[in-house]
This record gives C-alpha cells, structure tokens and sequence, in this order.
C-alpha cells in the first residue's frame, strides 16, 4: 500500500464503505435503484445531523466573536505596526480567550463535506447497477440526465436543479452574514455545478437530495420550537416503525423485527428524554458523570487493535496459505493493513471527528457508551456466534450463517448483563477504567503481532511455489504408441450420483466407455488428511497403519505416500508428471519440493492457472474490504451478525462476478458465481490443452488432484455451466423425476443437494469431453484411466445409506462412500461392479501387469 493509498483507506474509505452498506441494503429491502438513492440520502443526511448541527454551532460562535473583536482589532492595526502590533493582538486575543486557529472553525462545515463529498462521488459514480437503470423521467442512472434536447444537443437539468436549490439555500442561510461566508457558500455551489454537470444522473440526484435535505433544514431551524416539533415528529416515525415491525415482521424472524422496532426506539428517544427532563429533577449533575476524554481514546485504541488486528489475524492464521493465491500472489498480512486502516479512520478519525465536535455535557455519555461497547464487542467476539462451520477464504460460511431464536435471546440478555456491569464499574471505578481498556488493548496487540509471526512463516514456505506457479505452464504426456496411466482424484466427489447422472445424460455412457463403475467403494476416512495416503500410498498408509509409525511425524507419512506411485513409475522409466498433490508436506498450496530429489518428475499446481486474472485481482481487493466488514460483524449481537453478513457478500455493490461469490435466492436461482470454484473447474475445462500428444512408445503415469467437486456452487441447467445468473426453476419442475431410480430415491430438499449434485455432474461432463479428446486423438485404448476420490459427504440423500447406531444423531455412510471408476486397457464398454473396493486400492489397480514386483520404494513391502 502507498502511503496516498493508506491515507485514503484511513479517510475516506470508511464513509464509502458507510454509503455502499446503507445503498444495498436500502436496494435488497426495496429492489428499486432510484428509491435507494432517497434512502441513502435521508439516511446519511439524518445520520450526520448532529454532526453539522454542532459545525454549524461553532461556525456562529467563530462569527459572533468576529464581530466582537472586529473593532479592537481594527483599531490595533490601524495604530501599531511590526512586532508591536502583533504582540498587542496576541494579548488582545487571549483576553477575549481567542486564539488564532479559531479561524478554522468557520470552515468546519467545509472541511466536513469535501470527505463525505469524495466518498459519495467514488461509490455512486462507479455503481454498476445504476447503469441502464430508468427512474422516472430519468432514462439512465448510470449516465448524465440529458433531460432537455435541443435538436441534437442535450442539456442535463438534474445539476442545474441541484444549483438552484443550493443557491436558495445560500440565500436563506446567509441573511446578515458578513460577505466572506456568503462568497464561501456561492463559490461551492458553483464549484459543484461545473465539477457534477457531466456525471453520472444517480450521483447529481443524490447531492440534489441533499442539497433539498439542507434548504428544509435552513428553514426548519428559522422555526419556534424548531427541536420541540422536530422530537415530535421522529416520535410519530418511530411508533410507526414499531408498529409495521409488531404487526408484520415478528412472525418473520427476530433479527428483521429486532432491526426495525429498534431503529422506531430510537426515533422516539429523543422525545422521551426531552420529557423526562422536562417533568423530572434528573441531571447530568446527579448521575455524577464526567467527561473523560482519556477514556474516549483507550476505548478507541481498543477498538482498532480488536477490528483492525485480532480478529483478522486469528482468521488468517488458522489457515494462512488459503488466503494466498499462487497465480495472482498478495501476501495476507495486507489484509490485516487494510482492516487496521479502515479501523483507525472509522474510530479514531471519524469517530474522533464526532467525539470532537460533541457537546461538551454530552461527552460523558460519549465516554461511558465506548465503554460500554467495547465490553459487549469482546463479549460478542469471545463467547458467541461460534461453531458455524468451514469459513472460506472470500470470508463466507460454507453452511451459512443463522441462529435460533433462544441463542439470540440468550445473547441480548449477556449484552443487557455485560452493559449494566460495564456502566457500575464506570459508575463506580471511572479512574481505572481507561488503564483497563490500555491493557487490554496491549495484550490483543501482542496476540496480533503473534499471529501475525505466524502467518508470515507459514507464506514464507511457499515461495518458491509462488515463483514457480510463473514461470511454468502446465502440461503432461500422452503416448500413442506405449503405455498410458492416469490417476485423477476428484476431491469429495459423490459416488452416488453416478447411475442418476447416466439416467439424466445417457451420453455419459459413451463418453466413459470402457469404464467399470464401483459403487459399493469404501474410503479410510472422511476427510482428505486421512483418507488421502492410503488413496495415493496404499495399504500402508491406512489410518491404523500410519498410527503404527508413531516414531515418525505425518508430515513425513503424508509425502511419502505421495511419492509412492510417481517413485514407482518413475524407477520403471515412465514419464511422470504430478499435480497438486493435496497436503504435499502439509502445506495448504502443495509444496512440490517433497518431489526435488527426483528430477525427472514434472510438478505443478495447477488450481487458479487458467482462471480469469481480473476475477483474483477483484477477490483481494474484495478482502481488504471484507476482511474489516467480518471483525465488525463478529463483535456485533447474533440478530446484528446475520444481517451484517448478508450471505457473505457484506453489502458489496458490485454486480456477479466469479470473484464475489455465489448468493443463492432459493434451491434453483442464484446470483454470482465463485472464484474457489472457477479456479478449479477452469483446469478441467483446459484438460485437453495441457495434454501432449506424443507419436513415440514412451510409457507415461500422470497423478492429478482436481477440487472442483469440493467447491460446490449452483449451475445452470440443463447444460451444468457456470453462469451470472442461474434459474432453473422451470428445468427442475419438467425433469423432477429424474432423481428416482428403481425404487431408490436421492432426496433433492435442499440448496447443499442441488449443489452438489450439479457441481459433480459439470465435472464429469468436463471430464467426459477429455476422454472424447483421448478418442479422438487415439491414445485412448491405450491409456488406464482411475477417477477416484479421497471421500464423500454426509448429505443424508440415500434412506439406506443413513446408518442408526444408537445415538442422538443419525450416521451417513455416504462420507465414507467415495467415487471409484477404472478403465483398463482396451476396454469398451461402461460397466458396474458391485466387488467390495477401497480407494487403498487405487496403487495396486494402477501398476497391474505393467511393473515387475512393485514393491513400496520406501518400505520395500509389496503393494
């Protein structure tokens, strides 16, 4: 990061992030571009009232002392010169308790907008689902108005209504202001005039918006009673809101009414607390509350270190090499920059900015609520919101994200706990409370900094991966002539699916020629650290018979069962070419090192090569966003985590992209699509282009590994193909049948069964056109082929799979069930075989007939 880059994360970035969550969630609650613009504009508007209200406070009291030293201090210049002058000035202004700098306060307000004002014009004019959007009279949200058509000459109106407005405004204003404030206002409005006549219709409407929001208020405050009429009219808004949530959304879940009724409480708190003080004795004074600004600051402190540091370098660090890309390298640690930058411009900037311009009665309760708050955040973060499965590296839940409604009770009722416990220690302990809050902080920041070690050598390792995932294109071998043997492991591919899949495409029978399918296929665990040695090793490397070999570390197990067969081939003079052998010395990004001893074995990683650059460049910018958006919304109360979450999307604006990830609407529609899965479905699609076909009799052995079934997404029917948009709503309702064969039916009930069965249907497809690649190119006869997998998945489809052992939930033999087909040499017909197998049986079944006593090259034991 630039230090123009860190400044502008730390400045602005943070507004931006404010508009672009307001604007979509506005838009996913209404569905209407241009009604999400009001909103945005009402919200933001409301939002900093307070805020300008006190700018513009302390802009009267810079004028009113303008003008009462106006005369003093013409007099002095015009009677003293030099130093003289200057000096008399100083002690005239220290009398009348001024300083210099006050200047500045006139131009609070100035210095407010020009941030909001850039945030503003960064998000809305670069908002792609504004474009070709209709609003009204205006044909294009995306584009400027051109509302008024002179023959072939367009005049855009919307900058010219937003100037009129803002100039009836300066005037109403301004009335008795001396001529430079009013020069200040007019110049601006022009200023925006020419700087907006040619943008984007969406932004001009929005400042317009605005510009209407801050005549009604130029107007409202010239009222009697203005703050009386104003209490009372949020306090109708309020029980309106109130209503709407008891009569309607109650039924509809607790974190919709939670959200609605509260933003109604708030509307009518400030009616209620003018009442209270109104008919009752209570004051400030007799709370016996005082503004402590050091506590202001070490809550802040706490607060950056917790959303900026701890939190995103816990995530990174249970799985640093997940966050790195080895096609598009950018080293994580940058992720936690980025979210300590965000932090310290939303809570030490602009935060700071409002805690600044707070009256000073009011910073007391400024003082107790960051408190408070960062009480309830450490709660939220430590002990709740917990056990939600496997988290992706886009920051997204696999099983999503929901709880029920006693676990979001019980959570209010800790919050409600941790605040009154929190306010008595304050009450009570206020002196030690800003050094609570410091030691704190130090100690999330020494935690930080240890992960942060941690992570930095765990991305050290693979380096050299990094340099190498560059300069190599993957490729591999084929013989027309000599022997082929091909070992491809689809991870957690279904073996289930398979008669379905036949009964949905016949085709595949053709396209699989000569394969034997073996359905009654066990695996030796239901992970792939497990499950993999055996698959890829043997027998030896049986979860009992690796415990065996306590003396030795799994790390040394794990590699030496992945050389077994590329050792083995490549003593008996095949051409060997490995790629991505999973856990290769335990590294999430397979280390191709534990291969160096042997260099006539080609290696590569191959997940991520031929996906879009565009789709990972967007995924890291992504997560220096989401990775802030994440801390904020595991320290927010679970009702606040959901929708805070928004499907892991976080509320980004951006329109489907494979970097986004894939929001589903239902079993059949979804949105977007997902890069994890791109990067590996990209290398199927690409199988044949990797293959060399060579005229020679060489005998090659190529071992692959493919994750595309592992990533599991909804595609569009009835061709399985990745798309922005998938419906297949009308597909699912005319071929509903297809998923009953023989009396056996696979339950299809949920959005995880659509998935997975659609993701491995597109990866057999795929893999179906490289063996018509094969046929065609004639080394196909020639070639053994095993398509296994290291395991399946506990999805509950199959009734006589569930297993019932006793317990108090049911066990899905399915996870144990992996995918085993072979093809032999010259065979020509799909087959089943209901023989008993293990994926342990993959290296006996590949060096059949073909080597002389294949004995282990590291045990010596025959496989």
């Amino acid at each position: 990061m630039t230090i123009s880059n860190i400044l502008y994360t730390i400045l602005i970035s943070p507004l931006q992030l404010f508009f672009e969550i307001i604007y979509m969630m506005a838009n996913k609650i209404i569905d209407n571009p241009g009604m999400s613009i009001i909103v945005l504009s009402l919200a933001m508007n409301f939002l900093v009232l307070p805020l300008y209200r006190r700018a513009d406070a302390m802009q009267e009291e810079e004028r009113d002392m303008e003008a009462k030293l106006h005369d003093g201090v013409a007099h002095i210049k015009k009677t003293f010169k030099g130093d003289e002058k200057m000096m008399i000035l100083q002690t005239f202004y220290r009398q009348n308790n001024y300083k210099p700098t006050d200047v500045f306060k006139g131009s609070i307000s100035l210095f407010l907008e020009i941030p909001f004002f850039i945030a503003a014009y960064q998000f809305l004019s670069h908002l792609q689902i504004l474009q070709g959007v209709q609003f009204g009279v205006i044909a294009d949200l995306g584009a400027p108005d051109a509302l008024i058509a002179i023959g072939n000459f367009h005049i855009n109106l919307l900058p010219i209504i937003m100037t009129a407005v803002n100039l009836v405004s300066c005037v109403i204003f301004t009335k008795g202001y001396p001529m430079k404030t009013k020069a200040q206002l007019y110049l601006m409005a022009i200023f925006f005039f020419i700087f907006l006549y040619s943008s984007p219709a969406g932004l001009v409407f929005y400042w317009t918006l605005n510009n209407i929001f801050s005549l009604v208020k130029t107007i409202f405050y010239k009222l009697k009673n203005a703050k009386k009429i104003l209490n009372i009219m949020f306090a109708f808004a309020g029980a309106a809101l109130i209503t709407y949530a008891v009569k309607f959304l109650y039924t509809e879940g607790l974190t919709r009414f939670i959200s609605v009724a509260g933003i109604g409480v708030a509307f009518m708190t400030p009616l209620i607390i003018s009442v209270i003080k109104k008919y009752s004795k209570i004051e400030l004074k007799t709370l016996n509350i005082e503004s402590n600004r050091k506590v202001y600051f070490a809550g802040a402190i706490f607060m950056v270190i917790l959303i900026g540091c701890m939190i995103p370098s816990a995530v990174i660090k249970a799985s640093p090499q997940e966050f790195v890309d080895l096609h598009y390298y950018v080293n994580p640690l940058w992720y936690i920059s980025s979210a300590l930058c965000f932090s310290i411009g939303t809570f030490f900037v602009w935060m700071g900015v409002f805690y600044w311009l707070t009256n000073k009665k009011y910073k007391a309760y400024f003082d107790v609520a960051v408190w408070i708050v960062c009480g309830i955040m450490t709660l939220n973060y430590m002990f709740f919101g917990k056990n939600l499965g496997i988290l992706s590296n886009s920051l997204s839940y696999e099983n999503g994200m929901s709880f029920d409604r006693v676990q979001k009770m019980q959570n209010l009722a800790a919050i409600v706990g941790v605040a009154i416990i929190m306010f008595v220690i304050y009450r009570f302990g206020r002196k030690i409370v800003s050094q609570v809050l410091i030691i704190c902080a130090i100690a999330l920041g020494v935690m930080s900094f240890y992960n942060v070690v941690k992570i930095n050598e765990s991305v050290s390792q693979i380096k050299d991966g990094v340099t190498q995932a560059k300069e190599d294109a993957p490729s591999f071998s084929l013989s027309k002539s000599g022997k082929n043997v091909v070992v491809l492991m689809m991870d957690r591919a279904m073996n289930e699916y398979i008669p379905y899949f036949l009964n949905e495409k016949p085709e595949l029978k053709d396209m699989f020629s000569g394969f034997t399918y073996y359905p009654n296929t066990l695996s030796f665990g239901g992970f792939t650290n497990l499950a993999t040695p055996a698959l890829f090793g043997g027998y030896e490397y049986t979860p009992m018979e690796i415990n065996k070999r306590d003396a030795e570390t799994l790390v040394s197990k794990q590699n030496e069962a992945l050389k077994v067969m590329p050792v083995l081939f490549d003593k008996n003079d095949y051409n060997v070419t490995v790629c991505d052998p999973p856990y290769a010395n335990y590294q999430w990004i397979p280390d191709l090192s534990i291969y160096d001893e042997y260099p006539d074995i080609h290696r590569y990683n191959t997940s991520g090569k031929f996906a879009s650059k565009e789709s990972r460049v967007i995924k890291s910018v992504n997560n220096k966003r989401n990775f802030f958006c994440y801390s904020i919304m595991k320290t927010a109360p679970l009702f606040g985590q959901v929708l805070l979450y928004d499907d892991g999307n976080y509320y980004h604006k951006s329109i489907a992209d494979a970097a986004e990830g894939q929001t589903l609407v239902n079993n059949f529609v979804a949105d977007g699509m997902d890069l994890d899965f791109m990067n590996e479905y990209s290398t199927l699609e690409n199988l044949s282009s990797m293959t060399e076909i060579k005229n020679d009799n060489t005998n090659t052995f190529l071992m692959m590994t493919n994750n595309t079934t592992h990533e599991p997404i909804l595609l569009q029917e009835p061709n399985y193909v990745p798309a922005e948009h998938v419906d297949n709503t009308l597909y699912e309702a005319e071929n509903a049948n297809r998923y009953t064969i023989d009396g056996k039916t696979l339950k299809m009930e949920t959005s995880k069964h659509y998935i997975h069965y659609q993701t491995n249907m597109a990866a057999m497809l795929k893999i179906g056109e490289w063996m018509d690649y094969l046929k065609k190119n004639n080394v196909y006869d020639n070639t053994r082929i095993i398509i296994v997998a290291d395991h399946g998945r506990d999805l509950q489809q199959l009734n006589h799979m569930i297993l019932d052992d006793g317990k108090d939930s049911l066990y899905d033999a399915e996870l144990y069930n992996p995918l085993l087909l072979v093809k032999d040499f010259n065979s020509n017909k799909f087959s089943t075989s209901e023989e008993f197998m293990t994926n342990g049986d993959v290296p006996t079944l590949a060096v059949k007939d073909l080597i002389e006593n294949p004995n282990n090259p590291f045990t010596g034991k025959k496989n």
